[in-house]
């Protein structure tokens, strides 16, 4: 009994120094670069795997590593995780983008207002789409044999009131409507559904089980069209983002300058100023049919306005 007692404390005083040794060892941190380039072999790997007719190479990618002192959260629409760190900014050029920004039945997609204006991109056109959801899955299966339906969020809640009718049928929120589509094909996934467009049962020979799920049929969800800089000459309507005191009647104040120089607002929306509670930030969608009222408006809110920035001027996009 003496000899294992004494095996015991010797063992244990062994393993404490080593124990301790291991845990006040530093464990190598992973340099900015090694980080970008894990993440971007995880973008290709990524990309090539869902999307094998458009291959990609690293060169075509054109990424490019900046430094920088900023911090940054960059995400990629097919990344399953942000990239965090404040040394680099991944790049992609592109010519122009579409971004929705409101829909008739779930309203507006506040986070992409904060994105257009953290990263300084300039709206120069508009554009309205007809969204029909159908409820899809693999060929051979009834509504009942279905537990599960996977879409984007915004989906889901366009078509909430149908699912009232099959509470059987657990929700689940995926990143897009058609690659959970191609995902239930890809897979073979049995008692899944998923919510998308007739185009996406067609390519991925999935059989719509039922049309038109949406709550409310008349549908309509607006792009805007997004660029580096202003392209328009001619324009109607304007997008602005202004920073006001936090004082009575300053917000009134603006709204009625608005009104004086003949300006229609269309839309007005409110994000608050991140660190700075009880302030701040209005997005606003304003109508005009005189240019020169227009800028008569815009100097006089630019000095009214701690903060003032045009997030786009374009035409009128008639519905």
């Amino acid at each position: 009994m003496k000899i294992l007692v004494s095996i015991a404390t010797r063992t244990f005083f062994l393993i404490i120094p080593l124990f301790l040794f291991c845990c006040t060892q530093e464990i190598p941190e992973l340099s900015p670069k090694e980080k970008f380039h894990i993440y971007a072999d995880q973008f290709l790997t990524s990309w090539n795997e869902e999307n094998p007719l458009f291959k990609k190479s690293a060169n075509e990618l054109e990424i490019e590593i900046i430094e920088k002192n900023a911090s940054a959260q960059l995400y990629s629409a097919n990344m399953k995780f942000p990239l965090n760190w404040t040394e680099f900014q991944y790049k992609e050029e592109s010519d122009f983008g579409v971004m929705a920004i409101e829909n008739s039945i779930a309203g507006s997609i506040l986070p992409n207002y904060a994105l257009i204006d953290e990263y300084n991109l300039y709206i120069t056109g508009e554009h309205f789409l007809n969204i029909n959801h159908n409820l899809m899955c693999l060929a051979g299966q009834k509504i009942d044999e279905i537990y599960e339906v996977q879409s984007h969020p915004m989906a889901l809640l366009q078509c909430s009131k149908f699912f009232n009718n099959y509470p059987h049928i657990k929700l689940i929120e995926s990143e897009d409507t058609a690659l959970f589509a191609k995902k239930i094909k890809d897979e073979e996934m049995l008692g899944v559904g998923a919510i998308a467009s007739k185009d996406a049962s067609e390519i991925y020979n999935l059989e719509i089980l039922n049309e038109s799920i949406q709550t409310i049929k008349n549908n309509k969800t607006r792009f805007v069209i997004l660029e580096k800089k202003k392209t328009n000459d001619e324009f109607n309507k304007a997008a602005l983002k202004f920073i006001l005191d936090h004082k009575r009647g300053s917000l009134a104040s603006v709204l009625n300058l608005m009104s004086d120089c003949s300006l229609n607002l269309t839309k007005i929306q409110s994000l608050p100023v991140i660190q700075t509670p009880g302030k701040y930030a209005f997005f606003v969608d304003i109508t005009f049919n005189s240019v020169d009222n227009y800028n008569k408006a815009k100097k006089i809110i630019e000095i009214m306005a701690q903060e003032f920035k045009v997030l786009g001027e374009y035409k009128i996009k008639e519905l």
